[in-house]
């Protein structure tokens, strides 16, 4: 009997306890079942509006001198002087003395050709004196002048005498153009792009003195692409408006210019035809000119004003999605997947022709896994039943 009791009684209580523990479970309550409301996707909208736009084809280029040349010396000689702004970036105009060559040569060469035409114009003088008295010997004779030889008359001598003073006056003119030629004056207001000589240089005829620009237009060659060209009109653009712009000095800095003409070839390389921007007085030499200094070299973007067209509906690049669709709210708060006809797109904008109507609403904001009939809240409107989403959770 010890024995069973100090088993059994441990047994018992256990029993006794796993009883009550499945009594309790048993009658646990059940509980509450309670509807929990999801609330629809959250969107940014703005309102379709239909205008009339005119395009801009953006390029880019450097700016480079319009008129560009070296300058030369037609006489040899040796230099000696040259101008103060006959440098490196030295800015000068139209007839400026910019080199000197040594002109002793020159006037002695002038001289001689000055006693030439004396001496020749003397002999031909005489030889027409000569011609008048055989005329006059021969009449004394009773023979009239239409009947006497020319020999009798002196007539080729006197021709030959005539071409001698042509060609001593020839030899005059060109006496004095190399005299005037040892003067080297700019052609044109520019500027010194590189200087190759100096002082005490000798220099022979043809030899490059120096690389000069003219300042009066800058040119800036702008790569298009064909579908560039579709929007842009080049012959009705000889006087529209191109904005260029750079950083100069740390500043934002724009400049007009005009677009004049296309190089008219297809790039084979690249694909690209170059259109022509031309800026006037880019270095601001003319009281008149506004705009700031436009260098040479400056790497400058530009924007090109184009075509116009009329009822079009401009939209960000990113709400139009890859399939040509855009994400629209209906009066019902759910989102409609809608084709539209993209007519051009650019770098920030995408313009559409057709598929919108004015008013309508495009969600603006990120939509994960978007479809058609999907409800929707728009920001700042109350939540209505039809929007929402019930599910049943167990808490």
């Amino acid at each position: 009997m010890s024995f069973i009791r100090k088993i059994g009684l441990p047994i018992l209580i256990l029993l006794v306890a796993v009883v009550i523990m499945v009594v309790l479970i048993m009658n646990k309550p059940k509980p509450d079942i309670k509807e929990v409301e999801e609330k629809a996707f959250l969107v940014d909208v703005m309102p379709v509006e239909i205008t009339d736009i005119t395009y801009t084809v953006r390029s880019q280029g450097s700016v480079v001198p319009k008129v560009q040349s070296a300058l030369t010396s037609q006489v040899s000689g040796i230099i000696e002087s040259v101008s103060n702004v006959f440098v490196t970036g030295g800015m000068f105009h139209a007839g400026d003395v910019l080199i000197t060559l040594e002109q002793a040569d020159r006037k002695t060469e002038l001289q001689l050709a000055q006693a030439e035409l004396a001496r020749a114009q003397a002999a031909y003088e005489l030889e027409l004196a000569r011609g008048k008295v055989a005329e006059e010997e021969w009449r004394s004779v009773g023979r009239s002048p239409s009947t006497t030889p020319e020999l009798g008359l002196r007539k080729p001598q006197l021709d030959s005498e005539k071409a001698n003073l042509q060609a001593a006056k020839a030899n005059l003119e060109r006496a004095k153009r190399n005299l005037e030629r040892t003067v080297i004056r700019a052609p044109y207001n520019g500027m010194i792009m590189q200087k190759n000589v100096d002082i005490g240089q000798f220099v022979n005829i043809g030899m490059v003195l120096a690389q000069i620009a003219s300042t009066d237009v800058a040119e800036v060659r702008l790569p298009l692409t064909d579908s560039d060209l579709a929007y842009l009109n080049l012959d009705a653009s000889a006087d529209g408006n191109v904005i260029l712009r750079a950083n100069v000095g740390g500043r934002p800095t724009q400049w007009p210019a005009n677009l004049t003409r296309d190089e008219g070839v297809l790039n084979s390389q690249n694909r690209v035809i170059y259109a022509i921007a031309e800026v006037r007085d880019p270095y601001v030499r003319n009281a008149d000119t506004a705009h700031k200094v436009l260098r040479y070299g400056t790497f400058v973007t530009a924007e090109i004003t184009g075509l116009s067209a009329d009822n079009m509906v401009v939209l960000p690049r990113n709400l139009v999605r890859l399939d040509g669709t855009v994400l629209l709210v209906d009066e019902d708060n759910r989102i409609e997947i809608r084709d539209v006809e993209v007519q051009r797109a650019d770098d920030n904008d995408i313009y559409i022709s057709a598929g919108l109507q004015p008013g309508e609403r495009i969600i603006t904001s990120a939509v994960p896994n978007a479809y058609a009939q999907m409800p929707v809240r728009l920001a700042g409107v109350a939540i209505s039943s039809d929007s929402a989403l019930t599910n049943s959770t167990v808490e």
